[in-house]
C-alpha cells in the first residue's frame, strides 16, 4: 500500500506539471480523471515478486540482486573447504564487484540457512579489505556470533576484548550474552548482564529476553518470572518475544492455569498482538500437557494468523498436528502449502515426512520422500536419515542397508546422524566392531561439531559391551568422547563412569547415575 500511495503520488504530480506547462489548461472532472488512470491497477505486485525490484518498476528493468548470484555460488560450491573467499575472488576476477550491502544481505541469507562458517567467511573476506568495507558495531556483534558458533565460545571472546572502545555498545555486548547464554554459562552471562545495568544497556527487553531463554532451558522458571518483575519494575516494555517465552516456561512447568493468565495478560496488553508463534508455543505446551483439544483449537488460530508469505508456520503446522496424531489434518496443511508456494524447500518435506513417520503412516512418508528426490535441488541427509531410523528402530535391517546403499547412490552424504542411525542397528543385532567402526564415522564427519551422539545410543553400545566382555571396544568409544570434548558434558560423563565401574569392580568411585538426566533430555529435545 506504501507503495501504491508513493506512485500515486508521484503521478499527480507528473500530472499538475504537464498541465502547467501547457498555454491553455484543460478542464477534465474529477470523475474523468479517475476513469481514464485507474492507479490501481497498475501492475505493482507482479514487478516486485518477479524481479526483486524493491519498488522499481518493470520498464527499469533492474536485474535480480547479485548477492542471490553469490549465495547459490557459495552453496553449490563442490569444495567447501575452499571457503567463501574463493567465491567472492572470483567474482571479482570476472570484473563485478558487491557492495556492503550486497555482503551484508548475503550474510544474512547463510546465517538464515545456518552457514555459519561461510557466512563468517564473507565477513573475514571483508575485513582483509578494510578500505573499501567500513565496518560497524552491528556487523561487529554479528561475527561475534558467527565465531562463537564456528569456532567456540573463548574465541568469541578475544574477539569482544579485542573491539576498539567505539565498537562496543549494546549490540555487540547483546551478542556476547547471547553466545554465554547459547554455551548455558550461567554465571558468565549474569555478570554480563550486570555491567549491561551499569552502562545503562538493559533498557530494553531484548537482554532479559535471553537470560528468561537461558533460565528457561536450566529449568530455574522462578528466575523467569524475577526477569519479567524486574521489566515490570523499570517500566520496559514486555515485547512479544518475552511474552512467549514467559509463555513455555509456564507450560514447561506444566501448568496450564498459570500459562493462561499470563496469556490473557498478553491479551489485555495493547501494545502485543499475539501472532502464530504464540499459538504455536500454546499448543506445544498442550501438547506436552497432553491436552490435546485445547492443543488443536490453538493450532486452528495458528493459521488464522499467518500473514504474507510466510512459511516457517506451515513446518509447524505439519510437526504439531503430527505430534497430536491427526494424519488427516497433515495433509490438509500439506496441500494448502503447495497450494501457496510453487516449490517448497527441503525444511518442508523434512516437516511432512517427519510428522507421517511419528504418526506410522510410512508409506505416505515414502511416497513424499519419493516427491521430494524428483523435485530437490540437493540431497539432504537429514531427510533421508527419518526413513533410515523408521527402519532401524523397526527391526527392519534390510531395508535399512539397502535405504543406505540408495542414498550413496542418489549423492546422498551421509552425516554424523546417518552413521549413529546404522550404529544402533548394529547395537541391536549385538554387532560391537560394526557400531563402533560407524560411531568413528559419525565423529570424522565433518559436520561433527556440531553433532552429539544421543545419549540412550551410548548407554546401549557400553551395556553391549559390558556383556560380551568387550573392554577394548568401550574403550576406544570413550576415547572418541574425550577427543571430541563430550566427556565434560555431565550425561556423558556419567555414562563413562557407569562403565569404568561396569569394567573394574575395584572402582570405589562415586558416581552419579545419569539415566534420569538422559530420559529428560531426550524428552525436552521432541
Amino acid at each position: 500500500m506504501l507503495l501504491q500511495s508513493s506512485l500515486h503520488n508521484q503521478n499527480v504530480s507528473l500530472s499538475s506539471s504537464l498541465c502547467c506547462s501547457r498555454p491553455r489548461p484543460l478542464k477534465i472532472s474529477t470523475c474523468t480523471l479517475r476513469q481514464t488512470v485507474c492507479f490501481r491497477r497498475v501492475p505493482i505486485r507482479c514487478s516486485i515478486s518477479k524481479v526483486h525490484s524493491y519498488g522499481t518498476l518493470d520498464y527499469e528493468r533492474r536485474p535480480i540482486v547479485r548477492w542471490n548470484d553469490v549465495y547459490r555460488r557459495i552453496s553449490l560450491m563442490k569444495n567447501p573447504e575452499l571457503g567463501s573467499a574463493s567465491v567472492l575472488n572470483q567474482w571479482e576476477n570476472e570484473g563485478k564487484t558487491l557492495t556492503k550491502w550486497e555482503l551484508c544481505r548475503l550474510v544474512k541469507e547463510l546465517r538464515k540457512y545456518k552457514k555459519h562458517d561461510r557466512a563468517l567467511e564473507v565477513y573475514e573476506w571483508m575485513n582483509n579489505r578494510g578500505e573499501r568495507f567500513r565496518l560497524s558495531a552491528s556487523d561487529a556483534a554479528i561475527q561475534l556470533d558467527l565465531i562463537s558458533k564456528v569456532r567456540g565460545i573463548s574465541t568469541a571472546e578475544e574477539y569482544f576484548l579485542k573491539l576498539p572502545d567505539q565498537l562496543k555498545d549494546r549490540r555487540t555486548y547483546g551478542a556476547l550474552l547471547n553466545a554465554y547464554v547459547r554455551y548455558k554459562m550461567k554465571e558468565k552471562a549474569e555478570s554480563l548482564l550486570d555491567t549491561m545495568r551499569n552502562k545503562e544497556y538493559a533498557t530494553h527487553s531484548l537482554p532479559f529476553n535471553v537470560m528468561m531463554t537461558l533460565y528457561m532451558n536450566l529449568k530455574e522458571y522462578d528466575k523467569v518470572d524475577l526477569m519479567v518483575s524486574e521489566m515490570v519494575g523499570k517500566n520496559i516494555q514486555l515485547d512479544i518475544y518475552s511474552y512467549n517465552i514467559w509463555l513455555s516456561s509456564c507450560g514447561l512447568q506444566g501448568s496450564s492455569e498459570k500459562m493462561e493468565q499470563v496469556f490473557e495478560q498478553m491479551v489485555q496488553d495493547k501494545s502485543i498482538i499475539p501472532n502464530w508463534t504464540t499459538f504455536s508455543t500454546l499448543a506445544t505446551m498442550y501438547i506436552k500437557m497432553d491436552l490435546l483439544e485445547k492443543a488443536e483449537e490453538s493450532l486452528r488460530k495458528v493459521e488464522s494468523r499467518i500473514r504474507g508469505r510466510d512459511r516457517i508456520p506451515y513446518h509447524y503446522l505439519l510437526s504439531l498436528y503430527g505430534s497430536v496424531g491427526k494424519k488427516e489434518e497433515v495433509y490438509r496443511v500439506w496441500n494448502t502449502y503447495k497450494s501457496i508456494f510453487p516449490t517448497i524447500p527441503n525444511l518442508g518435506y523434512h516437516a511432512v515426512i517427519s510428522s507421517l513417520v511419528r504418526i506410522g503412516d510410512i508409506e505416505g512418508a515414502e511416497k513424499l520422500y519419493e516427491e521430494w528426490l524428483s523435485v530437490k535441488s540437493s540431497y539432504d541427509a537429514r531427510i533421508g536419515n527419518l526413513l533410515l531410523s523408521w527402519y532401524v528402530k523397526n527391526g527392519n535391517t534390510d531395508k535399512a542397508q539397502d535405504f543406505f546403499k540408495h542414498m550413496l547412490e542418489v549423492d546422498g552424504k551421509p552425516n554424523s546422524s546417518t552413521w549413529e542411525i546404522l550404529a544402533e542397528g548394529h547395537v541391536r543385532e549385538r554387532k560391537i566392531s560394526e557400531a563402533l567402526s560407524c560411531f568413528k564415522e559419525a565423529f570424522m564427519d565433518e559436520g561433527s561439531k556440531s553433532w552429539k551422539p544421543k545419549p540412550v545410543n551410548v548407554s546401549a553400545f557400553f551395556k553391549l559391551c559390558q556383556d560380551e566382555n568387550d573392554t577394548a571396544s568401550s574403550e576406544a568409544l570413550i576415547e572418541l568422547l574425550r577427543q571430541s570434548g563430550h566427556h565434560n558434558d555431565k550425561v556423558y560423563a556419567s555414562l563413562i563412569g557407569l562403565s569404568d565401574i561396569a569394567e573394574n569392580s575395584n572402582d570405589n568411585e562415586n558416581t552419579d547415575d545419569g539415566s534420569q538426566t538422559l530420559l529428560n533430555q531426550l524428552e525436552d529435545n521432541l
